[in-house]
């Protein structure tokens, strides 16, 4: 069974055929209605503080969900196109085990990956990443950045 999650508002499906009613059209969200729904290979439950950002194929910005902004003081128009890693700082990692260049190339999940990102004013902050390859033809990749706490 295919399970979708709002790359927006977070709000979690199931869609059988993958299409918006009759049409070869993308689904998408009827809480928020935001433009497409991003597939997961499992059923995912983001903490309420999590903020989701959708990349493209080669990790660049699509678009911020809620709660990115909270986190890291960075707007949409800010980083659209940018690449997610330089975008938000994320350290914390060796360059050859960067989490996304991992799930893109390889097309794994990269579950609880104990990160730092840089805020737009420069201070930096622990956080928990989950990486999820896309599972469509467009490919891509669903970042979940969640504030570690402790």
């Amino acid at each position: 069974m295919p399970h979708f999650i709002c790359p927006n508002c977070k709000e979690r499906s199931i869609d059988i055929d993958r299409k918006e009613g009759m049409f070869d059209e993308a689904v998408a969200c009827h809480h928020c209605g935001f433009g497409f729904l991003f597939e997961l290979m499992d059923d995912y439950y983001p903490a309420p503080t999590t903020g989701l950002v959708t990349c493209d194929q080669e990790g660049r910005i699509l678009a911020l969900g809620r709660g990115v902004f909270e986190l890291s003081g960075w707007s949409e128009t800010e980083v659209l196109g940018s690449d997610v890693v330089s975008a938000f700082g994320l350290a914390g990692f060796e360059e050859e085990k960067n989490p996304v260049k991992l799930s893109l190339e390889w097309g794994v999940r990269r579950l609880n990956e104990q990160l730092q990102l840089r805020t737009r004013s420069g201070s930096v902050k622990r956080v928990i990443g989950d990486f999820f390859p896309a599972l469509d033809d467009d490919g891509g990749l669903l970042v979940a950045l969640t504030p570690a706490h402790g």
